[in-house]
């Protein structure tokens, strides 16, 4: 029996992926959007590269398994489509969807807004029609919006991985992957799911023309520390009586 996992993942910056956020910035009269993006490929998904072969990568991960990856994001769907074009299927993104005029191309109103706890309710529509249980979801995601979906997944013994290393995100993920490449996202789920030690999942990096040259696990504690200029005043205990 082929064993079902949802797993869905937060592309908040597809903006700066395939020229889409260029293309619309310029409409908007919004220039020199390349240079106020360059940065984003530290601290995101999109843009580290190898989306494409992530993707295929998982319809072949291992016998025995099916992971249904969608796309949950606040952009709009019209951009993510553009953006994760030949990568993701339309039907598999689910981005902010606007009624717009038809006289003037206007947004007349939202029709579905796949923000914070709306990406719960996305998430939960996927997993019903699926007929996947809560523990077998693993979501991605890099932002705050992402932290309610991220809690209502792990209240269900679900895997979470963040891709950034901001402290509000790290704590709320089970796992946290920091890597210039979309492939190294998979390190966490074939560990915990596949249950892969180190020696296989590189052996499968290889098989995709990959090496993994540098793999750190370290658990970092954060602390800050300062002097105390405050008296705590003790009161003397009183004596008993003998």
């Amino acid at each position: 029996m082929t064993k079902q996992f949802l797993l869905a993942s937060d592309f908040d910056q597809t903006l700066s992926f395939n020229d889409s956020g260029v293309a619309l910035s310029e409409l908007i009269g919004f220039h020199g959007f390349p240079d106020k993006v360059k940065g984003l490929s530290d601290m995101n998904l999109v843009q580290q590269g190898a989306e494409a072969l992530f993707a295929r990568a998982l319809d072949n991960l291992a016998e025995g398994y099916k992971f249904h990856f969608n796309v949950i994001s606040a952009a709009p769907q019209e951009i993510i489509e553009s953006a994760l074009d030949g990568i993701v299927p339309p039907d598999h993104i689910f981005g902010t969807r606007f009624r717009y005029n038809e006289a003037t191309g206007e947004v007349d109103s939202i029709i579905r807004a796949s923000a914070g706890w709306g990406k719960i309710t996305v998430l939960e529509e996927l997993r019903a029609s699926l007929g996947i249980s809560h523990d077998h979801i693993i979501y991605m995601g890099d932002g705050s919006s992402d932290i309610p979906v991220m809690m209502h997944v792990n209240q269900y013994d679900g895997l979470t991985i963040a891709v950034s290393e901001a402290k509000f995100i790290t704590r709320v993920a089970r796992r946290t992957v920091l890597s210039d490449n979309t492939m190294s996202v998979l390190v966490p789920v074939l560990e915990k799911v596949l249950r892969w030690d180190s020696a296989r999942i590189r052996r499968l990096f290889a098989s995709y023309g990959l090496t993994l040259l540098e793999w750190d696990k370290m658990r970092t504690d954060r602390l800050t520390i300062q002097d105390s200029t405050e008296h705590v005043s003790v009161a003397a205990a009183p004596q008993l009586n003998a």
